[in-house]
């Protein structure tokens, strides 16, 4: 976790509450350090901004990981569901190959 990255993020997301790219980098910047801050920051993302298609990766392998496999799942099926409406296919393959290996996990 870079510190000053962090605070630069912060400070971003402080003159610009709507800037999803750095929700997004912030909640990947706590990802390995502080899972609930990132949860908390790609939930944020997931409802305030649906068509950031890179969120519902991240974000259901993350709920995965903290053993919210319900949460998990809805989060990779509609990310599924917005790659297609927004036809975005690397996204779809993506989310399609992971969540292929999260049923897998979890079977």
């Amino acid at each position: 976790m870079n510190e000053d990255r962090i605070r630069q993020l912060e400070k971003f997301i402080q003159e610009d509450p709507n800037d999803a790219f750095s929700k997004y980098a912030l909640a990947l910047e706590y990802l390995h350090t502080n899972k609930s801050k990132s949860a908390e920051l790609f939930d944020n993302l997931l409802e305030n901004h649906p068509d950031y298609i890179g969120t519902y990766y991240h974000a259901a392998a993350l709920h995965s990981d903290l053993g919210n496999t319900d949460r998990a799942e809805s989060i990779y099926t509609t990310g599924i569901d917005r790659a297609e409406s927004l036809n975005e296919s690397h996204a779809l393959r993506e989310l399609k190959s992971a969540y292929l290996n999260f049923q897998f996990e979890n079977e």
